[in-house]
């Protein structure tokens, strides 16, 4: 299968220069897949009723160690049941500042055996 053939649409979907869809690498594919399960609230995906985290609900909660060890918890928990075939979560950090959430994921991917990290970060509604 050649490079082009193994594109996937972007997240979020938007246009490119041309006027068609946008479309990404397998790394970034993934990043975009992460960020998904990260920053989807159960309950928000039809016929997948536990599908992401809610981790933006965590930022109006006491800030402390006990959330940040359930929050880390959740993360890691989740990228497994949902991306577990695509990637092994090596680490996960959870900064909340403020009204802002920001999480470092170290990840293998396990199809190219690539430590990759990648950092997310969303500001609470």
């Amino acid at each position: 299968m050649a490079p082009a053939d193994r594109r996937t649409p972007d997240f979020p979907l938007h246009l490119d220069g041309r006027g068609h869809t946008a479309t990404t690498d397998p790394d970034d594919h993934i990043r975009d897949l992460i960020e998904q399960v990260l920053f989807t609230s159960p309950g928000e995906r039809v016929n997948r009723p536990s599908f992401g985290t809610g981790l933006l609900q965590y930022v109006f909660l006491p800030n402390g160690e006990p959330l940040a060890t359930a929050t880390r918890a959740a993360v890691q928990g989740a990228l497994v049941q949902w991306l577990g075939d695509l990637i092994e979560v090596r680490d996960v950090a959870v900064v909340a500042e403020d009204a802002t959430l920001r999480v470092t994921i170290v990840y293998l991917v396990r199809a190219t055996q690539s430590l990759t990290s990648a950092t997310f970060e969303k500001a609470a509604p």
